[in-house]
């Protein structure tokens, strides 16, 4: 299921942003203006699923944190945070806030509440609503069809998705749930001399890399042995003209090495340098056995010598095409490569009045015909 539309308010700095979804879709923008707070949106969105939204939000300094850091019109009574995402088969709605001084023990008052969620079935254009929630009051669609309310036991500061046990009672909300937990976010991967990435990993077949690439020497071998060996070889020469990736089974566990033209022996995972290192992680992710419907990349480039903007770009548009890419990206080169192999337009970020906006982008997400602006802008 690709995201069709992700609707963020009352976030940090985003007050009110709809995105219109592409199979790959290129946030650039200065320092400041909101990246990494879309980074996040969209992340929040999997730990609800997962059930750690109060932790993350949390991690942010609480809810207070998290709402709109603006001023609040007249007319935002409720002061909250909205996601909003739409696929092909569902919309799903949750707004949380903040639980106010009664109900809440102290030392949880910066938790959210969740107010509101809803998910919806889109078939045949109409919206078939398969779960409301309001505080307390929970009803859900049944596997018979049926509206039930809903009695397993969540907290106020998670999402019913969190609370499931199985496909048998709730079907449509368990697929949802399982869909959104295959996403898989690569904020940053650690390069330092200590990092685990650059050392032996015990031999486990490995389908997808793990957020912070910690099994990268696995998911490598698992590609070379039962994967798209051909795409990783490729993707290493187009980087590093003859240069090649081994795999060695030692007793410490599976280790790489990496052998280059004119050096008389191949550099071990402690010798790579950052740039290696974070283009193997990035080469893993995108190549992984099991393709995630979500793949979401925060400033990708990082570490990068330019030579290998152009191999990037290459890698994430072939993997396009059985993955939907989000990218953040200080890189308008890795931007504009990406439109020109994919034809895919990037979304440019900018602060205005301190808030985050989508340049060029109207109503509802759309995009608005450069000429039309320009001559509005003229007038």
């Amino acid at each position: 299921m690709a995201i069709t539309d992700f609707k963020i308010q009352g976030y940090r700095s985003i007050k009110d942003l709809w995105l219109k979804l592409l199979p790959i879709n290129v946030i650039v923008g200065q320092n400041g203006t909101g990246k990494s707070n879309l980074y996040r949106a969209m992340y929040l969105l999997a730990c609800a699923a997962k059930g750690e939204f109060a932790e993350a939000l949390a991690e942010e300094g609480g809810i207070d944190s998290a709402l709109w850091a603006g001023d609040w019109s007249k007319n935002d009574t409720a002061q909250c945070l909205s996601l909003s995402m739409r696929t092909d088969k569902y919309e799903y709605n949750l707004l949380c806030g903040r639980a106010g001084d009664v109900g809440r023990p102290l030392f949880f008052k910066k938790d959210p509440v969740i107010k509101e969620e809803e998910l919806f079935k889109i078939a045949g254009g109409k919206n078939k609503r398969l779960l409301i929630r309001r505080l307390r009051s929970v009803f859900a669609h049944n596997a018979a069809g049926k509206e039930v309310e809903y009695s397993a036991k969540v907290g106020d500061n998670e999402s019913i998705l969190s609370a499931l046990k199985g496909p048998v009672n709730f079907p449509d909300l368990y697929a949802l749930r399982e869909e959104i937990l295959g996403w898989r976010f690569y904020h940053g991967f650690r390069k330092d001399v200590d990092s685990p990435l650059r050392l032996p990993k015990i031999g486990v077949l490995t389908s997808v890399l793990s957020h912070d690439g910690c099994d990268l020497t696995a998911v490598l071998a698992s590609i070379i042995e039962s994967g798209d060996r051909e795409s990783l070889e490729a993707g290493i020469d187009e980087a590093f003209p003859g240069a090649t990736l081994s795999i060695h089974d030692t007793k410490a566990g599976l280790a790489l090495s990496f052998a280059q033209p004119g050096l008389i022996r191949p550099f071990s995972g402690t010798e790579l340098s950052d740039g290696t290192l974070q283009y193997l992680c990035l080469l893993a992710s995108l190549l992984s056995l099991s393709a995630p419907p979500v793949i979401v990349l925060n400033e990708p480039e990082t570490s990068l010598h330019p030579n290998l903007i152009e191999p990037l770009a290459k890698l994430i548009t072939k993997s396009a095409m059985d993955t939907q890419i989000w990218i953040t990206t200080h890189s308008r080169e890795l931007a504009d490569r990406i439109m020109d192999l994919s034809g895919y337009e990037s979304f440019e970020l900018a602060k205005i009045d301190g808030q985050t906006k989508l340049v060029g982008v109207g109503l509802g997400g759309f995009r608005e015909d450069r000429e039309d602006q320009s001559e509005s802008d003229e007038n």
